[in-house]
């Protein structure tokens, strides 16, 4: 499939499909509010960070393929990596409000449409998140990897899924082996990069299901269990992700 890459600053009508490409691509229940605030910073990567949202159109012109980054300073060290997506975006704010010289290209998420999947999108997305961190001259492109396949594996740690491998060594997660064949290196799990919380009757209302009792369920599109406690009418998911590292050499 003929594609082109633009940032949404080069083309901001498309804002609207970005929109409809995430209500497509996400599980109803993952575009509900984060209780760690990613909400409050959301808005912000199409106005301040317009310049780092990729669209990919097909030839004909419809978006099938979006990737969302934000540049921050980080020092190369695994520990001092952020913990959840609210801080990712909190950290790169503060970093523009304190005209900090950014090193990093962040990713916050990689969309794929559900019409276009299997057709090697999503390594053109981590491919052009690439060649924007060249670009700006950043050394290193990060990102908390949401693994694809762990959600058929709701009941498996994330810190053993990680480390699963194929026979041939390569990760077992496809969306982790997709980075890891363009170069990219684990460093570690991060347990709950966002968290949704709601009664038990937006849950049932979010996923179609019903839970009768308390306890774990799992949730299609859940990378693991959805907690679920009658008495306090509430249910509870925190998503894991893996953070990944991919060194860039900046472009000349």
């Amino acid at each position: 499939m003929p594609v082109k890459t633009y940032t949404l600053s080069e083309r901001p009508e498309l804002a609207d499909e970005i929109d409809a490409l995430a209500e497509a691509g996400w599980p109803r229940f993952l575009r509900q509010t984060d209780q760690l605030g990613l909400g409050a910073f959301w808005p912000s990567l199409f106005t301040t960070f317009a310049d780092f949202q990729l669209v990919v159109v097909d030839g004909l012109g419809p978006v099938v393929a979006i990737g969302h980054t934000v540049p921050l300073v980080w020092d190369g060290a695994p520990a001092t990596l952020p913990d959840t997506l609210a801080e990712i975006l909190r950290r790169a704010t503060e970093d523009r409000q304190h005209q900090r010289s950014p090193t990093t290209l962040c990713a916050l998420a990689a969309i794929v449409s559900p019409r276009h999947r299997g057709q090697g999108l999503s390594t053109v997305v981590v491919r052009e998140m690439h060649a924007l961190a060249a670009r700006h001259r950043l050394d290193a492109l990060i990102g908390p990897v949401r693994p694809t396949l762990k959600a058929s594996y709701p009941l498996a740690p994330i810190e053993r899924y990680a480390g699963w491998t194929t026979p041939d060594g390569a990760p077992f997660d496809p969306w982790i082996r997709t980075h890891w064949r363009l170069g990219a290196e684990i460093m570690r799990v991060v347990p709950r990069t966002l968290v949704i919380a709601g009664t038990v009757g937006q849950w049932e209302k979010w996923t179609g299901m019903s839970f009768p009792d308390s306890g774990a369920y799992v949730v299609p599109g859940a990378l693991q269990p959805v907690s679920i406690d009658r008495e306090r009418d509430e249910g509870r998911y925190e998503d894991p992700n893996v953070w990944m590292r991919h060194a860039v050499r900046p472009a000349r």
